[in-house]
């Protein structure tokens, strides 16, 4: 027999990235309930905050799903290890900290897709701002005074600023702000005072003393409950396992679903909403006949290019025995900056990857380090990576579940490389990348290729690892699109009373990182909740 834990006026599935900022925004009223459910634990590993510790988080069951995708025909069948967050906070906590918002036409596509002008460029640009807390202060592009800290980083590195004058020797301009214009830069980052600055620590830690909020960790939502009236069906609740116990919260406004890319799709598909045909054959009664939940998946896959170097730190090397440990420790403590302090990718570059593109088509984000495969260990001698991706993809994966058991994990297939045109930018990225290589800057330091691909670029699968920006799989779109699963207003098709508000929603990937823009996504589903008051219709 399940235990109840009450009704809510609202029920927010998932407290990562987005949830984090629903609950804050939310419980701004202090005449609404609010129940947050996470399956992950609380964000008080200490590898959470010190920034180099997310060597320590990726491939980590305490703080990732561990996913991992189906044999990926693109990639000659190999199976990548898929990271994401798994902790209050949810990927904000094991991400490379990178401050992005895409581009300007990004938005401006979406509301042509959905017909809704509320979503172009001009309109979300003040939701951005009125989150930030930007360290250079405000300006047209950037506000001061938000719960999201973005800061320039601390600590650089010889060797990618010698990689950053050799892009400028290939044409690819020296900029201060990817926000206003394309170039090779230093990225800003979700940092404070040294440490990792997550969403649970900006959107929750101020807000414990409302007493309208409730916390759940360590809980899995089953399926939500559904009931057929008169004028429909409404979401009235949700089932959920936690702390060895089943349990179900009854809700009278909406439940909103921020579990993310792979974890949303999956708790529609479980509650029988999604394509017929995926829970007949599983046993699912179909609610909602949804074909598009679930699809649509898009990902930055990166190609990774590692390079042995001479005569430069890296962090492969740095900081190894008790002495170097120390001292690096040391200086993180005074000083609140050096190694411990860096983030996966310091370096970024927007470039084209040929004249003929419209705007820029490939990000590169460069790291003081290399490993041959994903996980704590890196390589034993001084090395830098150029990770280069396709800001826009045209393949398109799926994630469906293999059936009602919440511990089974679902089957995730990105087709990744499944269309010429990314096959051929991903050639002309390994070109390019070898290019600024080859630049007189980085020649001091007389880099090597690590397993070097073919020059006929016929095995591009080797270098392609799974991406950190998966988005789509609970598009939103016009009422014409068949393939939407909700609308403009994030609310799920022919079910009152439930939206989706996470990175699920994009129709089509923004180019950059998504995390900023997962945020974003939160504050505007935050302000339409707001306005529709009691009703939720």
């Amino acid at each position: 027999m399940a235990e109840s834990a009450g009704k809510y006026d609202y029920i927010i599935v998932g407290a990562g990235t987005a949830g984090c900022v629903l609950a804050n925004r939310l419980t701004q009223d202090k005449g609404v309930s609010v129940l947050l459910i996470e399956a992950g634990a609380k964000d008080d590993y200490i590898w959470v905050h010190i920034p180099v510790g997310f060597r320590q988080m990726i491939g980590n069951p305490r703080t990732d799903w561990c996913y991992r995708t189906q044999p990926e025909a693109g990639l000659n069948g190999r199976s990548l290890l898929y990271s994401t967050g798994k902790i209050l906070g949810g990927s904000s906590c094991i991400n490379s900290m990178i401050y992005q918002r895409g581009q300007s036409q990004d938005y401006d596509n979406w509301a042509d897709l959905t017909g809704d002008m509320s979503w172009r460029w001009e309109q979300v640009l003040p939701l951005f701002r009125a989150t930030e807390d930007y360290e250079q202060g405000a300006d047209n592009w950037h506000g001061v005074g938000g719960d999201w800290h973005i800061e320039k980083q601390k600590t650089h590195w010889k060797i990618l600023d010698a990689f950053r004058e050799a892009a400028a020797q290939n044409g690819i301009p020296k900029i201060d702000d990817f926000h206003r214009g394309e170039g090779c830069a230093y990225f800003d980052v979700n940092q404070k005072n040294g440490l990792r600055w997550n969403t649970a620590k900006a959107f929750l830690r101020t807000i414990t003393r409302r007493g309208n909020l409730e916390i759940m960790t360590g809980s899995q939502v089953r399926r939500l409950i559904i009931e057929e009236t008169d004028q429909g069906k409404v979401c009235t609740g949700v089932e959920f396992v936690g702390g060895g116990k089943e349990w179900t919260a009854d809700v009278s406004r909406e439940t909103i679903l921020t579990a993310g890319t792979f974890g949303s799709p999956q708790i529609l598909q479980r509650s029988g909403i999604g394509p017929a045909d995926l829970l007949q054959e599983h046993g699912i009664r179909v609610l909602q006949d949804l074909p598009g939940v679930g699809e649509n998946v898009q990902d930055h896959m990166p190609l990774r290019m590692r390079y042995k170097i001479s005569g430069a730190k890296s962090l492969n090397t740095s900081g190894r025995g008790y002495l170097g440990m120390a001292a690096m420790g040391l200086e993180y403590i005074f000083k609140k900056n050096g190694l411990v302090s860096t983030v996966p990718s310091p370096l970024g570059a927007m470039v084209r990857s040929d004249p003929g593109q419209a705007r820029p088509n490939l990000s590169y984000q460069v790291q003081p380090w290399s490993q041959a495969e994903v996980g704590p260990e890196t390589d034993a001698f001084p090395a830098f990576t150029a990770n280069v991706s396709n800001l826009k993809p045209t393949s398109r994966g799926q994630v469906r579940i293999l059936g009602a058991d919440i511990s089974a994990a679902p089957a995730i297939r990105m087709n990744y490389l499944s269309t010429d045109e990314d096959r051929n930018i991903a050639a002309a990225a390994i070109q390019l990348t070898r290019k600024i290589v080859a630049a007189p800057a980085l020649q001091p330091y007389a880099p090597q290729e690590i397993k070097p691909i073919s020059h006929q670029e016929t095995d591009l699968h080797q270098l392609a690892i799974a991406g950190s920006n998966p988005v789509g799989s609970c598009k939103m779109g016009a009422t014409g699109d068949h393939r939407a699963v909700v609308d403009s207003e994030l609310k799920v098709r022919g079910v009152a009373g439930l939206r989706v508000a996470d990175a699920s929603i994009m129709p089509v990937i923004i180019a950059g990182d998504t995390s900023a823009t997962t945020i974003m996504i939160a504050e505007k589903a935050a302000q339409l909740m707001r306005a529709t008051g009691k009703t939720g219709a």
